[in-house]
């Protein structure tokens, strides 16, 4: 049975999630009395057109078919999504989109409100929500990103607004694109891009290219968004610009795109978007959703979306509970995954518009793959599915063989030639005594190489007895250690013809003397700690860690020569690639950081002098690694936390190491202070590493939450990396790159099977999987 104490609903904000929300709760129980407080009048509206996914409408569907059918009838439906950049356009279809205008799709809430017995108060402030509380049983805050419910009871709902840094304001066309139209215009001032789409129909006989005269036609409408850095629009004087100058110069810049026609506002003003999140979305029996709740940046179309599809969890949550509490919690249970995954998305999607001036110069159509797939979202399988000659236009630009996805596509470093772009990531064993490998690492690291990945790489191979994180980690220190990996190198070169391994050689820092990972992650041994170096003395954990001692020049020269002595150690076990580890807070990536670097010497401060040490090192090991073989370096890209590493520093650091001969930047992140706040999710490092190849030109290794091969071929092909490194998926499955070509029924030499395995090769078959039932379905 559904809660009995909603019997009385107030809704705060008569917008779309608003409206379906009282809609949805007066169809399931007609005798609510449910009221709806809007302080605009009925026709008053901000915005034009509104997106809405088939996802999102299939829920509408099984939930109210009235609301569906008057969608349907107003929807204008298209497939097809332009791209213009420098004189181009490259035409990517079978994307689906359907749209309306915003004030059609309240006429419709409000027609369907008021058929079911919603009081609709239009032009009436709603009272605080704390004083409907006192006479509702549940209060529906859909107040927006401005809502004064939140803020009125932000101590419970605990919210955080950020705002970012390009402007953008919302316009209209008199006429209807026939495609979603994304424009980039290089002007004077600086890069500007316009986000277009139809949501309003022409009239049957209305052909604008082709009747120039006789009387006039419905023209249909379309949504123009445009949007700058901060610092175009106020070079191009738009901050001075009222809304009708602001919506000329718009019209001037993208001529093309309207063919001439002007653009209109409505009450338009430039804005600056903001993220909004909240700890809590309900307070005793108010409840949070839409832009009140959370937001997503436009460019990925959710706003509306995601109001609607709250409320349709909000009033089924209602339903099927047996008391409000139980309710709101369930709802919030049942968003907030989505929500956050969405809001990742519009993040990443946000960002790359904001980075935009780093894309300009990519070829035409891999700037369009890179734009298309920037949120993550769409990947290059789908895009494949929905659009074959768009995608295989794309890869014979990107290179690809015929029959060949990207990730199977050979790439050379020096004189080493990779048979494909995946990377075993460096994954610490803990298992070796005395520095040296065993049956354990043989296992681990040939069955990889077996498994058909390019490069295999060792975990952090330790430079000293002292440079150890524990006393499981793998040395090169020794003629024991070194006839041990010799034993490794041998088998992955034998058994696995093709496959490369690469040496991660590195020294632990103040992160050493600790315990087995398994044992407790960073804590110290019980006993029998060794002495700890640094840049500077300060503990990894205040209180838990040892402090460790500053190194000075003699203790400078004397890791130098252990790092350099192990190059050479390497180099005659027979490894096809060095790379230097300056990440994750061990001693170089120690020296890097403004966290950990407290020097006042020639070591410390800039970030020139905080470079120094690392390419003193990195030239020694150059020098002593054949030049033949590459050599990479690990940097992580962010601290995760205040004061740290800046975009800027990653940048100067990449640069500095690439200009020393690294051939390629491997870029991770933080684990440089225990305080850190990583912001994780899939492929969540990979915009790092983008930033630095298309910043530098210089080639990168992603890392960093990459787990299926359409992330790897979509980042390659977007160009946001040359390699990419997989951790977890290669010990979930050691055949993970060979199993990767069977299931995009790939054969070529990009992913040879070894003899022995050739009869896996085939995919097994599967059971059968059912969809999910519908959310909400009422008769």
């Amino acid at each position: 049975m559904p809660p009995s104490d909603t019997g009385r609903i107030a809704v705060i904000g008569g917008g779309p999630g608003g409206l379906y929300a009282a809609a949805l709760l007066k169809r399931l129980r007609p005798g609510r009395e449910i009221t709806v407080w809007e302080r605009n009048a009925p026709d008053d509206t901000f915005g034009f057109g509104v997106v809405l996914s088939d996802e999102t409408l299939g829920g509408i569907e099984h939930a109210d078919p009235v609301v569906y059918r008057a969608l349907s009838d107003a929807f204008v439906r298209w497939d097809t999504i332009d791209v213009v950049h420098r004189g181009t356009t490259q035409t990517s279809g079978g994307h689906g989109f359907a749209a309306l205008g915003r004030r059609t799709l309240l006429r419709i809430l409000h027609e369907r409100c008021a058929s079911l017995g919603v009081r609709l108060r239009f032009g009436t402030e709603a009272p605080p929500a704390a004083e409907l509380a006192a006479g509702h049983d549940l209060v529906i805050a859909a107040d927006g990103v401005h809502s004064a419910t939140r803020e009125a009871h932000a101590r419970h709902f605990r919210p955080t607004v950020t705002d970012h840094r390009n402007r953008y304001i919302w316009l209209a066309a008199d006429f209807a694109l026939d495609a979603f139209r994304f424009e980039i215009a290089e002007t004077e001032y600086g890069v500007m891009q316009l986000h277009a789409y139809p949501f309003s129909r022409p009239s049957p006989d209305h052909h604008p290219s082709t009747r120039p005269f006789g009387p006039p036609r419905e023209p249909g409408a379309s949504t123009v968004i445009v949007e700058m850095r901060e610092e175009v629009w106020r070079a191009a004087g738009l901050d001075t610009c009222d809304t009708a100058r602001s919506a000329e110069h718009c019209a001037k810049v993208f001529a093309d795109a309207l063919g001439g026609r002007p653009l209109r506002s409505n009450r338009s003003s430039w804005l600056t978007f903001a993220t909004v999140t909240n700890a809590h979305w309900s307070h005793g029996s108010t409840v949070l959703i839409g832009d009140a709740a959370h937001t997503a940046h436009f460019s990925i179309g959710s706003g509306t979306k995601l109001a609607v599809e709250d409320a349709l969890a909000l009033a089924a949550c209602i339903e099927e509970q047996p008391d409000l509490p139980a309710a709101l919690g369930a709802y919030e249970a049942e968003r907030r995954p989505v929500v956050l995954s969405t809001q990742r998305a519009a993040a990443a999607s946000l960002r790359w518009f904001e980075e935009l001036p780093r894309y300009v110069d990519q070829p035409p159509r891999r700037f369009a793959f890179n734009l298309l797939t920037r949120s993550r979202r769409v990947t290059h399988d789908n895009l494949r599915l929905r659009d074959p000659g768009f995608t295989g236009a794309v890869e014979e630009e990107f290179g690809c063989p015929p029959g060949t996805p990207p990730m199977f596509t050979p790439l050379r470093l020096r004189g080493l030639a990779l048979r494909n772009r995946v990377v075993v990531s460096p994954m610490d064993m803990y298992s070796a005594v005395d520095g040296v490998p065993g049956d354990l690492h043989l296992v681990h690291l040939g069955a990889r190489a077996l498994g058909g990945a390019g490069l295999v790489m060792t975990e952090m191979v330790c430079v000293s007895p002292d440079g150890r994180i524990t006393p499981g980690c793998t040395g090169l220190w020794t003629d024991e250690q070194a006839e041990a990996w010799a034993r490794i190198t041998r088998f992955v070169h034998d058994a696995a013809p093709g496959a490369a391994i690469g040496l991660q050689l590195g020294h632990s820092g103040r992160k050493g003397s600790t315990r087995l990972m398994w044992e407790g992650i960073d804590q110290p041994l019980e006993d029998g700690n060794w002495p700890l170096s640094a840049a500077s003395p300060l503990p990894y954990a205040h209180g838990v860690s040892q402090v460790p001692q500053e190194l000075d020049r003699a203790g400078m020269d004397a890791v130098r020569d252990r790092f350099t002595e192990a190059a050479r150690r390497a180099a005659h076990c027979g490894f096809d690639l060095l790379e230097l580890h300056c990440a994750h807070g061990y001693l170089l990536s120690g020296f890097l950081s403004p966290l950990t670097n407290l020097r006042t010497d020639g070591y410390g401060g800039s970030l020139e002098n905080r470079l120094r040490f690392p390419l003193e090192v990195f030239d020694a090991v150059r020098a002593a690694w054949p030049g033949d073989r590459p050599m990479t370096v690990r940097i992580s890209a962010t601290d995760w936390a205040q004061g740290g590493t800046s975009d800027e520093d990653a940048l100067a650091v990449a640069r500095a190491f690439a200009a020393h001969g690294a051939d390629a930047i491997d870029v991770s992140t933080g684990q440089v202070v225990p305080g850190e706040r990583p912001e994780y999710g899939r492929s969540y490092q990979t915009p790092y590493a983008d930033r630095i190849r298309n910043a530098l030109d210089v080639p990168v290794i992603a890392v960093g939450a990459i787990s299926s091969w359409d992330d790897v071929n979509s980042l390659l092909l977007a160009g946001r990396a040359d390699l990419c490194a997989l951790a977890r998926p290669h010990l979930y499955d050691p055949h993970w790159t060979l199993h990767a070509a069977a299931e995009q029924g790939y054969e070529g030499p990009g992913a040879s099977w070894p003899l022995p395995y050739r009869a896996g090769s085939r995919i097994p078959p599967s059971g059968r999987t059912d969809a999910p039932k519908p959310r909400l379905t009422l008769d």
